[in-house]
């Protein structure tokens, strides 16, 4: 497969999770953006296109307390974060959005804390 039909794919993928977050009953997205040494967390709410809360291993706070920022530890850290600040605004439900990324390791890891810390997707 050449690098332009991954590319292609890839996109495509996220359009899919795209298409399907948004209809299910206009909640708010959990998305997650994996970096080789950082994992981000947001919540969006895509009717006002306004960001409600956010969760990184940048995070001043958060980044003192992990040993590395680039392990399931830290996408775990980052999960039961968001979940906490998610609930502190008002929001118990989120479609969750792995945009291209697979379900597995890190992102799982996240997905995984934030529901254990009461958001449920």
């Amino acid at each position: 497969m050449s690098k332009t039909q991954s590319k292609q794919r890839r996109q495509w993928r996220v359009r899919k999770v795209l298409r399907k977050a948004s209809e299910k009953n206009n909640r708010p997205r959990l998305t997650v953006h994996r970096s080789v040494l950082h994992i981000y967390a947001q919540v969006i709410n895509d009717e006002t296109g306004m960001t409600l809360v956010a969760a990184s291993t940048v995070d001043a706070g958060l980044k003192k307390k992990l040993k590395s920022t680039s392990n399931k530890d830290a996408a775990q850290a980052v999960g039961k974060l968001v979940a906490e600040r998610a609930k502190k605004a008002g929001v118990e439900k989120v479609a969750f959005d792995r945009g291209s990324y697979m379900y597995h390791g890190r992102v799982k890891a996240l997905a995984e804390a934030a529901r254990e810390a009461g958001l449920s997707f």
